[in-house]
């Protein structure tokens, strides 16, 4: 079954709105797992928006499932991972002023830069995932870095899917097949929700894990956390 990581960005975002500490961010990912989902995500950027570096450190304490923190690789993103030592990381080549994560990372252009970055991760024990196209001539060159797992970047399968076309999928079960012969996991995440997830997971073979925020937040305000989490573990069975 493919796991469940709960990406908990937004949860920050309504608690900065107000400050204070409602909600109850390190709660909320302690009720998450509890739920049953098999992970926390989080994404911190320099401007702290969401997801503060010292949320990232409290975290540590009350995540018992898989942690994954997620950003672009600067120095001071290094240093925060290489202090908390989370499961895993996952390299996002975000601009700073980006709303959101919009690319994945060409394996080719970046390819001494990663494998350095990937070098350091692994030789402190963490996971490393990069965030990717769905293309598949890029493979090669993400095996090369020697990460670990690559994260599909599922936006524009989403958008073909809301539009009726299912065939968007083809790419991504074409890049997971080719990923999958160079013995790099499946990781996948962005705009995936309880339209579309299924049908991913059951096209796209080998998906390890699926990482879920915005989507599942949202639909948290008419069914509920704990529902909808429920309902995202249905879909991936």
């Amino acid at each position: 079954m493919t796991k469940l990581s709960v990406n908990i960005n937004k949860i920050a975002t309504l608690r900065n709105a107000r400050g204070g500490n409602v909600p109850d961010l390190l709660k909320a990912a302690v009720d998450i797992q509890n739920f049953g989902a098999q992970g926390i995500t989080i994404h911190p950027r320099p401007d702290e928006r969401h997801i503060r570096y010292q949320d990232a450190l409290d975290l540590k304490s009350v995540v018992t499932t898989e942690f994954n923190i997620e950003g672009n690789p600067i120095q001071e993103f290094m240093d925060l991972v290489l202090r908390i030592k989370p499961e895993q990381v996952t390299l996002v080549p975000d601009a700073v002023d980006a709303i959101t994560s919009n690319a994945g990372w060409d394996t080719n252009k970046h390819s001494v830069f990663l494998k350095e970055v990937v070098e350091e991760f692994k030789r402190n024990g963490i996971r490393t995932s990069i965030f990717m196209d769905p293309v598949v001539a890029l493979m090669e060159s993400a095996a090369a870095t020697g990460t670990d797992r690559i994260e599909l970047y599922t936006e524009s399968f989403a958008v073909e899917f809301e539009k009726g076309n299912k065939s968007g999928v083809l790419a991504y079960a074409e890049t997971a097949k080719k990923a999958s012969e160079y013995g790099l996991g499946i990781n996948a995440g962005h705009d995936l929700n309880l339209q579309n997830l299924h049908y991913f997971v059951k096209e796209v073979p080998r998906v390890l894990e699926v990482s879920i925020g915005h989507a599942l937040i949202a639909e948290a305000l008419y069914f509920g956390l704990q529902n909808v989490v429920g309902m995202y573990l249905q879909k991936l069975k």
